[in-house]
């Protein structure tokens, strides 16, 4: 009996490899899965408090997720970008595909600067990858 349950677990725990491409590929499906932008639903939002839809915060040492409701950032890799919005709920796209991004004002130095405009670079690339269109907010 424990001849055959040893080798039953050992290919239970080896069987579950994570394939990152198909969880990218996953996360995609999930994200073209929202309806695309319709612009006369967010065009007139002028405040960041108003805007409804995922408002990302670039930064010299990230990109931050902002929940507007209550100022509080979750910190995220560029590289999960994809990964992060496509564990938001349908709920939180009430202007379908599209997010804010602004860049943080806090860039002291210019390596912090060349930082964010690399993870600028990151995020606007990720976004149109999976056909999310950017509403960029001028930084305060």
């Amino acid at each position: 009996m424990v001849a055959v349950l040893i080798p039953l677990a050992f290919v239970s725990c080896t069987s579950k490899k994570v394939d990152p491409a198909a969880l990218e590929a996953d996360a995609a499906a999930r994200i073209q899965a929202i309806p695309a932008a319709e612009a006369q639903k967010y065009h007139d939002v002028r405040e960041s408090k108003a805007w409804r839809n995922p408002y990302l915060i670039v930064k010299p040492d990230g990109v931050a997720l902002l929940d507007v409701s209550n100022n509080e950032e979750r910190y995220i890799n560029p590289d999960e970008l994809t990964q992060v919005l496509a564990q938001l709920p349908p709920t939180a796209w009430p202007y379908g595909r599209v997010v804010a991004v602004a860049e943080s004002g806090v860039a002291s130095s210019d390596d912090d600067k060349a930082r964010v405009r690399r993870n600028r670079a990151i995020v606007a690339g990720t976004l149109e990858s999976v056909h999310v269109a950017i509403n960029w907010i001028p930084s305060a």
